[in-house]
């Protein structure tokens, strides 16, 4: 399984340009996000753990998992955080049609009110975002800066804690999954970030 727990800045020349690798600020902010919810199991864990700290996260939705547990997805609202389109059926930009993908999109945006957007997997050509950033309204396409691999079950959870923890600085936006994949490495990594970086004098924000 390929991917860098980082994104310098020669890999993100890569990409379009316009997205959003990170939240520039000179307070201690981190921004925690979680892709591919909601699920039940995951989903309500990752509540519970950020309500200890009074913390606010990013929810990028799949679609239909929206639509299979619409209170659990309300849930999110109601608790003050922020939801993002993470496509319907978390299809991959480089291996599928455009009209395809982007249709998927839209069929998401049925049931995502969100002007934010994460590709699956990281994975979006330039057409693509350029059609996002030109819909009405605009989609805001969010990257990170820091991922903690918790979705590879290879790697113990304590390595998926340390990915974070040895990467992120103030304005990170950090990457975990509220998915049944990683959930195993989630219910470690995830209440030990927050349990650090309070200790720290970090506090955890929602992108707006």
């Amino acid at each position: 399984m390929l991917y860098i727990t980082t994104t310098p800045w020669w890999l993100r020349m890569l990409f379009p340009s316009d997205l959003t690798w990170n939240i520039p600020t000179a307070e201690k902010i981190l921004y925690l996000t979680f892709d591919d919810g909601p699920t039940p199991e995951a989903t309500s864990f990752v509540l519970d753990e950020l309500k200890k700290y009074n913390a606010k996260a990013t929810f990028f939705c799949i679609g239909e998992n929206v639509q299979r547990y619409p209170q659990l997805y309300q849930r999110l609202f109601a608790e003050g955080h922020r939801v993002g389109n993470h496509t319907h059926n978390h299809l991959n930009g480089f291996t599928t049609k455009d009209e395809l993908w982007l249709n998927n999109v839209k069929e998401a945006a049925k049931w995502i009110d969100s002007d934010l957007f994460r590709p699956p997997y990281g994975k979006i050509r330039n057409f693509q975002a350029k059609v996002l950033k030109e819909a009405n309204p605009p989609f805001r396409i969010i990257m990170w800066s820091v991922i903690s691999a918790d979705f590879d079950n290879k790697i113990s959870p304590q390595k998926s804690f340390t990915n974070v923890k040895k990467n992120v600085k103030p304005g990170s936006i950090v990457v975990f999954h509220d998915s049944k994949k990683a959930f195993p490495n989630l219910r470690f990594a995830l209440p030990e970030t927050l349990k650090l970086f309070s200790s720290e004098g970090y506090r955890f924000e929602a992108i707006v």
